[in-house]
């Protein structure tokens, strides 16, 4: 009895009793680090933490996780270009650039961006940090950002969050907060925004000038959500499909030999060329289309598909992409494509039907990301919290009202002469095709007068082009050519 009594007393000394879980409002945590990047040895600083979001009244009502790396031996940071990087989703965590793309610390994946085990991280030779500072920002409900109640323990209305215009609003007012800070109002600043995270540095480069004063030098697209284009239906967004569905088609063999024996930058020109100036007319005609032409563009989008003639005419033309990945390898191995990256493979429980169960490349990613991004934080970044880390938050529902931003960089660059743009894009890519991306550029300033500052790169890949690490090394590259590129190098902004 004694002896139960002793470990009962030791068991209470060392187990405090439980609290509840809140979350950390104004923290960080600063740690050093070393690593090689393009042969070069680098030292750097990462300082992660949570940093506020006020009302107009400077009550606390979100906080935001934020990852923030510094190259060290820096004699004037005046100089050194600073990036903001956001994800997508909406709701999506910023884990996905931060651990595969631009950060100092990648994936391990293999050479083609699949997973393997054991799960984890390592040095990524390829990371900007050896020519810009980065800050990884999640926006509330995803990583360990989150809404923050009142001290009646009420929460904000979440309306002022989950929205186009109202995303922008304090993402711009919390960057101009973060910029404050940390004394970079100097510094060349750049946007990045991968898929919705597109839409989001569209709004935010007008955002930022008109309301928080703050020019920037670029704006970075990467495989760019722009909801003027996507998912509307009408002629132009199923027509722009079709570039994808060849790239596609040529990637699993599925083309005819005359196309399929032709590299593929040699085949997506004629396919674009006949989206733009063929099939956008055809399906604008809908119903009232001739029989004849009607059966001569269904041929040829056959021929560029992958697809069956019979299959395209069944859909009078406008063919969802979600048939294209259940139906392109349906009647060859009976596997499903990828939606986000259509090189991915998957099984359904039928071979039948419209869509195929799951997403074969999300469910890969998933294995990777999740285990890495949440060892790396508490293990080499040292922020320790018991809040889960949200890949995916809960943001809905989220409003779509008044998108305005591609007009808004069109305004932001029509202001600022420095404001050059790029868009990065994988050919793979069935969620935001790299041609409705193409197509968004060209609507972005219809009198042409800004044309050159806009520059589009595409990747023999899908939607995350850097987990192929071809990809990665040269989309990095284009990366530092594109801030070389924007770089005042004193030369005033005017026209």
């Amino acid at each position: 009895m004694k002896k139960i009594l002793i470990l009962l007393l030791i068991f209470n000394l060392n187990v405090s009793p439980a609290q509840d879980l809140k979350v950390p409002v104004d923290t960080m945590v600063v740690t050093s680090h070393k690593t090689v990047i393009k042969g070069m040895n680098i030292a750097y600083t990462a300082e992660t933490g949570m940093q506020p979001v006020w009302d107009n009244n400077g009550g606390v009502i979100a906080s935001l996780f934020y990852t923030y790396y510094t190259r060290d031996n820096i004699k004037n940071r005046a100089n050194r270009p600073l990036i903001f990087s956001f994800n997508g989703g909406p709701g999506s965590a910023s884990v996905w650039m931060h651990m595969a793309y631009t950060g100092p610390r990648i994936l391990n994946v293999d050479d083609e961006g699949y997973p393997v085990q054991p799960y984890g991280f390592k040095s990524n030779p390829n990371s900007i940090l050896d020519v810009a500072d980065i800050v990884f920002v999640n926006p509330v409900n995803t990583g360990y950002s989150r809404m923050v109640p009142n001290s009646e323990g009420e929460m904000p209305d979440r309306g002022q969050f989950f929205g186009i215009n109202e995303d922008i609003a304090y993402l711009s007012g919390w960057m101009n907060t973060f910029v404050s800070r940390k004394n970079r109002w100097e510094s060349p600043k750049y946007i990045i925004g991968e898929s919705y995270g597109g839409t989001r540095v569209m709004g935010l480069s007008l955002a930022l000038q008109q309301n928080q004063w703050m020019y920037l030098n670029g704006v970075i697209l990467v495989s760019p959500a722009d909801y003027k284009t996507l998912r509307v239906g009408g002629p132009v967004s199923s027509a722009l499909n079709l570039p994808y569905f060849a790239a596609t088609a040529w990637h699993h063999k599925m083309l005819p030999e005359a196309l399929q024996s032709k590299d593929l930058l040699e085949v997506l020109p004629e396919v674009e060329d006949f989206t733009i100036n063929t099939l956008i007319p055809a399906l604008a005609k809908g119903g009232f289309i001739g029989d004849q032409e009607k059966m001569e563009v269904s041929k040829t989008m056959a021929y560029y598909s992958g697809l069956s003639q019979k299959a395209i005419l069944q859909h009078n033309l406008d063919v969802p992409n979600s048939f294209f990945w259940k139906e392109l390898l349906r009647d060859k191995t009976g596997q499903t494509i990828g939606r986000l990256d259509s090189r991915y493979l998957g099984f359904d429980k039928k071979e039948a039907g419209s869509s195929p169960d799951y997403n074969a490349e999300l469910t890969s990613w998933l294995h990777s990301f999740t285990p890495a991004i949440n060892h790396y934080i508490k293990s080499e970044l040292n922020f320790k919290t018991d809040l889960k880390y949200n890949m995916f938050g809960p943001v809905r529902p989220w409003n779509n009202d008044n998108d305005n931003t591609r007009d808004n960089l069109r305004l932001a660059m029509a202001q600022n002469p420095y404001l050059k743009v790029l868009n990065q894009s994988g050919y793979y890519d069935g969620a935001t095709t790299y041609f409705s991306a193409k197509y968004t550029l060209a609507q972005i300033d219809p009198s042409g007068k800004m044309k050159d500052r806009f520059t589009f790169k595409g990747y023999r890949s899908g939607h995350m082009m850097y987990l192929r690490n071809e990809d990665l090394i040269q989309s990095n590259e284009d990366l530092r050519e594109f801030i070389k590129s924007s770089s005042a190098n004193g030369k005033a902004a005017k026209y």
